[in-house]
């Protein structure tokens, strides 16, 4: 997690190098949010916080969460939930220097990144881009879908299969094993008695196949690798057995 915000507006003394995994680090800043701007013990009862380096110290630090209601235990989780309470406190202690301030006028010391990437000044809800997709899914003779990302999405998952340069490459079986109307001639097994339901039925068994048929690859690939892997003992001949 980026703390780096958080501890900038706490105004704390350790940003750019803060290790939310070091023991250091962490109590300090346990102690440091409780002595500034938490302040739920009474000076006197902060001491067990205060002994970062006590075998109890992790002791004092599940009473103190249990105290504050924190709902979590995991470090990074525990460091971001008390980083939210201690500006959330600051707030509420100087809601009058903070409540005209507006977003606009927060000047970030942050470099401007800049974009190269024309996808980003896209308008992906625009008119102008719907109707690109839509002219883009009639062209693929694809069956509109009332969101236009999902149709899109379903355009790129065919170009994908049907344009790259392997099935380009591979054109002729491309078209012999993509022939709709010889595959939706075979038979279903069964009948619903609704020619378009029973089309539909042979529509998902071929795309069933078809997933199956790639789990198998991969379950193939996978066993060839592990054979690679165990299938070649090294052999010390000196001692006339295989193995190491």
């Amino acid at each position: 997690m980026a703390y780096n915000l958080k501890l900038k507006a706490l105004g704390y003394m350790k940003i750019e190098d803060f290790n939310v995994y070091s023991d250091e680090d962490f109590r300090s800043l346990v102690v440091w949010l409780e002595d500034q701007v938490i302040r739920h013990y009474p000076i006197e009862e902060r001491t067990p916080l205060r002994k970062v380096k006590s075998p109890d110290w992790e002791n004092a630090l599940l009473e103190y969460l249990n105290q504050l209601a924190c709902p979590y235990s995991d470090r990074e989780e525990v460091t971001d939930w008390l980083l939210g309470l201690a500006v959330k406190l600051e707030y509420n202690d100087n809601i009058e220097l903070y409540k005209n301030v507006k977003a606009e006028e927060v000047k970030s010391s942050a470099p401007q990144v800049v974009s190269s990437n024309p996808l980003d000044n896209i308008d992906f809800e625009s008119d102008e881009f719907k109707g690109c997709v839509k002219a883009l899914a009639n062209r693929l003779k694809i069956v509109q879908h009332p969101d236009h990302l999902v149709t899109l999405s379903a355009c790129c998952k065919i170009i994908r299969t049907y344009f790259s340069k392997e099935a380009l490459a591979n054109k002729e079986n491309v078209k012999k094993n993509c022939n709709a109307s010889a595959l939706l001639d075979m038979p279903l097994g069964f009948t619903t008695n609704d020619p378009v339901l029973d089309k539909a039925a042979k529509i998902l068994r071929l795309c069933f196949i078809n997933d199956l048929r790639k789990l198998q690859t991969q379950v193939n690939e996978t066993i060839v690798q592990i054979q690679n892997i165990t299938a070649n003992p090294k052999t010390d001949t000196r001692l006339g057995k295989v193995g190491r």
